[in-house]
């Protein structure tokens, strides 16, 4: 269990928006890989999150419970694949795509449990919770069904807040120590998926 890359994202517009109040909405969802496998640059994580990483919406990304969002490497075939198919996009998408701070290996949804800790050298991180998708992911996907696609797929990755600040770098190893175990998120990710399709049966 390692984290393969580290990648922070300024507060820039999205354009093409599907919604109805918005043509264009900021975002800090474009991100860069500033920290990577081939070039393990050293990158301080602070109580807010990675240095240099900024959000537009801390309703939903950002702040204390939210500081830091990780994702499995192992799902990017799974994007790349799909949108391939359904938008014809020709090349593979790059870390940091999707949104992450962290593109990790080793560990995915149905094996990490909220209150679990990892220990990044120094860092110690938490897991909180999943990542809800919203209209910005479409945007950023450039496909109006993607949110509907990580829920489906329970491949949301989720959001960690640093316990202990430090500094990590891609390569770095993992450990976990176990919370309570009583969520994971996949579990938080079927009960979400339920509810959401509760609200679209027809009256």
């Amino acid at each position: 269990m390692r984290i393969i890359s580290i990648s922070i994202g300024k507060i820039a517009p999205l354009f093409g928006i599907d919604h109805p109040d918005y043509k264009t909405v900021n975002s800090g969802i474009k991100k860069s890989v500033i920290s990577s496998l081939d070039a393990p640059n050293p990158v301080q994580v602070s109580k807010i999150g990675i240095q240099g990483d900024e959000q537009a919406d801390f309703s939903v990304h950002g702040g204390m419970e939210k500081a830091v969002y990780a994702y499995p490497s192992e799902h990017y075939s799974f994007w790349n694949e799909l949108l391939q198919r359904e938008t014809k996009r020709t090349e593979d998408l790059h870390h940091g795509f999707l949104g992450e701070n962290l593109t990790i290996e080793g560990l995915v949804e149905s094996n990490v449990w909220v209150g679990d800790i990892w220990q990044i050298g120094e860092v110690e991180l938490q897991v909180v919770k999943l990542r809800e998708p919203c209209f910005k992911f479409n945007a950023r996907m450039g496909y109006k069904a993607a949110g509907k696609a990580m829920l489906q797929s329970a491949y949301s990755g989720w959001y960690l807040q640093v316990n202990t600040p430090g500094t990590i770098k891609a390569g770095d190893e993992i450990q976990v120590t176990p919370g309570r175990r009583e969520t994971s998120i996949e579990m938080q990710n079927t009960f979400l998926l339920r509810k959401n399709q509760q609200k679209e049966l027809p009256l």
